[in-house]
């Protein structure tokens, strides 16, 4: 059993999915879809804090996307910053970082055999790939 909950995120552009785990560190799940703007340095950063001191998180592990060759983009560039930033607002978190490749493709795929119509996987589509990186996370450390 674990002694405090762990968060997962998926770090976008425009929106972070964030699940939650279970006290046993056995199962995920979706708990949010913050919106944020990155044109406009919006992050959410706040209302993570709340999340994480609510819902006793003692770590935070976030999707780092890494293209197929290994590298890091873009976008894995963007989750290092916002790792950064939420360490900046919570020096005692352990922030974890997890290779993602493929976690929104496997949360696409999930949503569209549960037969879920187009407007509502663009709604959930986050929240259940932050789903996907943190039970990835928990399934390692079992």
């Amino acid at each position: 059993m674990l002694t405090h909950k762990i968060l997962g995120l998926d770090v976008g552009s425009k929106t972070v999915g964030v699940a939650i785990s279970d006290l046993m560190g056995w199962t995920a799940q979706g708990l949010d879809t913050l919106r944020i703007n990155e044109e406009l340095e919006d992050y959410g950063i706040e209302q993570l804090v709340t999340i994480i001191k609510e819902n006793n998180v003692g770590s935070v592990v976030i999707g780092l996307p890494k293209n197929m060759n290994n590298s890091i983009g873009f976008r894995g560039e963007a989750s290092l910053r916002y790792k950064e930033l939420l360490k900046e607002s919570l020096p005692d978190i352990e922030i974890i970082m997890w290779d993602e490749r493929l976690s929104t493709m496997a949360a696409e795929r999930s949503l569209l055999e549960a037969d879920v119509s187009r407007q509502k996987r663009k709604k959930v589509i986050d929240k259940m790939a932050a789903v996907f990186i943190l039970q990835g996370y928990l399934d390692s450390i079992q």
